[in-house]
């Protein structure tokens, strides 16, 4: 009975499940960013980081390298994720992939940091469940992928839960960790900073301590502020200077009727997207009936809050939320909590076996996400065969359209075109503004270039000379 009740015990520790999936992610970590999807966001991410190793490591100015002969400097995100990157490739030399442990380990705790508060906020069951839920869902894939999004949103969690515990303990190290945490998950992704606007139901709850509130909302302000700074003053500074752009966001108005043409595309991010499980998404369904038909602690005030905070970001991105899926993924710990509070409601014996398809379902639907395309390893060869004919400082241009994957693993600066550019018209234009080569991806141009000299062949790319 008592290894019984020991084996139970462990089942349900949230920690040994995030231990087996943090396990099961570490499948195809060291990969470089050439899976099926999301490479190129990656490889913009990689690119910024290893400009921080290459060059001037000022975490004010983020640089690319399709710029062709400008500086490169762009108005982005907050990289605070790249310079992670950047610092641990000077204790271990560049690498494509740390960016993937970065992540998965930051993520992984927030996980934690979830159920810590979740647990605070319902009960350890529900929260237990939410958390399996969470590390099924579209986290699955994207908390091992180079790209901030899980990792922005993990930062404002354990901001959240050390704000919870200022409130109830009135320790200043936990306003001050809620500040720092939330301030840098925000800066990193804004649209994360919208679970602040949960805080917001703080006003209407007796029993907490005045003074703990008006702290809370005062730092909450203050780091709404911060945020704003860097989007709002600094990124249209670095635009205007620099005019490289990562991010273009819309009017509420605009962002509508962007949206409303891709309307199949936007739900699709919810009732799939988020948890890559129907089972887990009629859950969710479920559980909001619940939350909103119930009489819980201020449950549904929280949701509606959380809800209509989050569709105006939707609103400010337009287009982009229905045609990236990862725009969904702040929003996927709202709805595993909902799933968590409907899966409590079924009978206990068969709560296991819905985990189960919940996690299965949710895998399946990712694991193509683990390798690497076949016919995308060539592109490791770019490096070394711009190394055989050109130095770093010759600027380039490749025909890889709007994605930075090629000229990323090129590690050269340039241009980085559609196959249109590619005539002698315009080559002499970008000669004249200082293109020396001129790389070509075959396999998706196929015109002749008789008028140029091939210095050498790699598989499908060839390297010219732009200089005579």
């Amino acid at each position: 009975m008592k290894l019984n009740q020991r084996f139970q015990f462990r089942l349900n520790d949230i920690r040994i499940w995030i231990f087996v999936f943090f396990v099961i992610r570490m499948v195809g970590i060291t990969n470089p960013p050439l899976e099926t999807g999301h490479n190129w966001r990656q490889c913009l991410t990689n690119m910024m980081a290893r400009n921080f190793y290459d060059g001037r490591a000022n975490i004010l100015y983020p640089e690319i390298d399709y710029a062709g002969n400008n500086s490169g400097i762009i108005g982005s995100e907050f990289p605070l994720f790249n310079y992670l990157i950047y610092l641990t490739s000077l204790a271990f030399d560049y690498s494509h992939w740390y960016g993937r442990l970065i992540n998965l380990i930051v993520s992984s705790f927030g996980i934690y940091f979830f159920f810590l508060l979740i647990r605070k906020l319902t009960s350890e069951k529900i929260a237990f469940l939410a958390s399996i839920v969470l590390l099924s869902s579209i986290w699955f894939a994207f908390s091992r992928k180079i790209m901030p999004d899980t990792f922005s949103v993990s930062l404002v969690l354990i901001g959240l839960y050390c704000c919870h515990k200022y409130l109830y303990s009135g320790k200043w190290i936990q306003l001050i960790l809620f500040f720092l945490l939330t301030t840098l998950g925000g800066l990193c992704k804004i649209p994360s900073l919208y679970l602040l606007s949960a805080l917001s139901i703080l006003i209407f709850i007796p029993g907490l301590d005045g003074y703990r509130k008006a702290y809370v909302i005062v730092v909450t302000s203050i780091c709404i502020g911060v945020v704003a700074l860097w989007y709002f003053y600094w990124v249209p500074y670095l635009l205007a200077t620099y005019h490289n752009q990562l991010y273009f966001p819309r009017g509420i108005i605009e962002g509508f009727k962007e949206i409303v043409p891709l309307a199949n595309r936007f739900f699709r991010n919810f009732y799939f997207n988020a948890l890559n499980s129907y089972i887990a998404f009629i859950c969710c369904l479920v559980g909001a009936y619940l939350v909103i038909s119930g009489h819980g602690k201020y449950r549904r005030e929280t949701l509606l809050i959380l809800t209509f905070t989050f569709f105006v970001f939707i609103l400010k991105t337009g287009e982009v939320f229905p045609l990236h899926n990862y725009y969904v993924i702040p929003f996927v710990p709202v709805m595993a909590v909902l799933a968590g509070i409907a899966i409590d409601r079924i009978p206990i014996k068969f709560q296991a076996m819905l985990l189960l398809l919940i996690v299965a379902e949710g895998i399946l639907n990712q694991q193509h996400d683990f390798f690497i395309r076949k016919n995308q390893r060539n592109v490791m060869l770019l490096e070394s065969l711009a190394d055989q004919f050109t130095d770093k400082k010759d600027l380039i241009v490749i025909n890889g359209g709007q994605s930075p994957q090629e000229i990323y693993f090129t590690h050269r600066k340039g241009w980085s075109v559609n196959n249109d550019k590619i005539n002698p018209n315009l080559l002499l234009q970008f000669k004249n503004a200082g293109a020396a080569y001129l790389i070509i991806n075959h396999k998706t141009f196929n015109d002749s270039l008789t008028y140029l000299h091939p210095l050498g062949n790699m598989e499908e790319y060839s390297i010219y000379s732009l200089k005579e």
